[in-house]
């Protein structure tokens, strides 16, 4: 929850230069967190305004993140976008 606080403060451009987040695509980014030897990562997105939507989160085992996530990531984005009451 720190590291979210933390991006929600300084901004993202801010979480990118101190490695908090990585853009993985347009509109998609990965928030990073370590404890000890466990890498933890949410994917997000940007809705409006200052709201963004954590999608889910997962353990990293690999230096890349799993092509599965980013493509489930996508998926759930897509279809949040699809089912807006406020198009």
């Amino acid at each position: 929850m720190a590291r979210i606080a933390a991006v929600s403060k300084n901004g993202i451009e801010v979480g990118i230069e101190h490695d908090w987040v990585k853009r993985i695509d347009k509109n998609l980014y990965e928030i990073r967190s370590r404890v000890s030897n466990n890498q933890q990562r949410g994917l997000y997105f940007h809705v409006d305004g200052p709201r963004y939507i954590i999608m889910h989160g997962f353990t990293k085992k690999r230096e890349k993140t799993p092509p599965r996530e980013i493509k489930h990531a996508k998926e759930l984005r897509k279809e949040y976008f699809c089912n807006r009451k406020d198009k």
